[in-house]
């Protein structure tokens, strides 16, 4: 394992469900990616199963694999690390696309990370993966693996939970409503406004609000406990957290599922949940069929939402298990 050290290196921002010796920080440039890390128990295991790199969505963390990573850790290498602008990792100020650039800031966008994780799987997994993303945290796992791709290291197999459809995406804003399509200028430079994100993301960063929200992600109700708001609220304390927030702007006009799903290889399998109040079912039952020789196989999980991994762990890890055997 290369450039690692261990997370006491950096204030922990998150009640940590994986124990500390499996915390661990690793250099992105001049940035740190903190990530946990679980490994099998002996030789023989080791050996057994293809490495696992787990990728959240926007505004969650490590952490939200909460219920995944151990459980799979048994037969194969785990890792879940955190996007740059969450969990424990770097938090540098944004730049938006027209604005100049300035010492330390970044442009957070979907190839941002992709090349996050790309480094990540090079510099501390070296060795074959398999990716799994949630959210947004999907499109960065198609995009790495578009990266790998190309650098000749593909991963084995990316499996997508509630992939990120991304209908702000101004590629889809004919879709849009016609009101909603006249109004995005405006909502376009408002929030590229410090003086609107910081008092916005101060009012949303509040365990009242981030339940509140759980509660709409997870419709079933099972998962939404204190832990799980207190992971995703711990990191809000940043100083730097207000500004990947602000970088949100970004992807307004990014990477869409569908064109690397376009491109690529390597092998995609999809877990969704019927009930995702953001990300609609037909859209990823679409996909299956536009994508046939890319899309090995779609999942649904009648009654839960975007995060179903975490909603209904018992029912997706049984899944996660069996796909990530196929592919070893």
């Amino acid at each position: 394992m290369a450039a690692a050290s261990t997370a006491r290196d950096t204030l922990p921002t998150a009640p940590c469900p994986y124990g500390a010796e499996a915390l661990a920080q690793t250099p992105f440039g001049s940035l740190i990616t903190a990530y946990a890390q679980r490994l099998p128990s002996s030789d023989a295991a080791a050996g057994s199963g293809t490495a696992v790199v787990f990728v959240h969505g926007f505004g969650a963390c490590k952490e939200h694999w909460r219920h995944n990573l151990p459980p799979l850790a048994g037969q194969r290498p785990c890792y879940a690390l955190d996007l740059i602008g969450f969990g424990a990792s770097s938090k540098p100020p944004s730049v938006l696309r027209g604005e100049p650039t300035a010492p330390g800031a970044v442009h957070y966008c979907v190839d941002f990370w992709a090349e996050q994780v790309e480094r990540f799987v090079q510099e501390v997994v070296q060795q074959p993966v398999q990716l799994i993303g949630n959210s947004i945290g999907g499109v960065v796992a198609l995009a790495a693996a578009q990266r790998l791709e190309r650098a000749g290291q593909p991963a084995r197999q990316v499996i997508l939970v509630d992939c990120a459809q991304r209908s702000i995406d101004e590629k889809r804003l004919a879709e849009q409503p016609p009101l909603r399509r006249l109004g995005r200028p405006l909502l376009k430079t408002l929030v590229r406004q410090r003086w609107v994100t910081g008092p916005l993301f101060r009012a949303l960063a509040k365990a009242g609000v981030i339940r509140r929200v759980l509660e709409i992600a997870y419709p079933s109700g099972q998962g939404v406990d204190d832990e799980l708001v207190e992971i995703l609220l711990a990191p809000t304390r940043d100083s730097g957290a207000p500004e990947s927030f602000r970088g949100f702007i970004n992807l307004f006009d990014d990477r869409l599922a569908p064109e690397l799903l376009a491109q690529l290889q390597t092998p995609v399998r999809m877990i969704w949940g019927a009930q995702d109040p953001w990300e609609p079912l037909p859209e990823a039952q679409r996909w299956a069929r536009a994508y046939p020789s890319v899309v090995q196989e779609l999942v649904v999980l009648d009654d839960l939402g975007h995060c179903p991994h975490d909603e209904a762990p018992e029912r997706v890890n049984p899944v996660l298990q069996r796909w990530l055997a196929m592919a070893d």
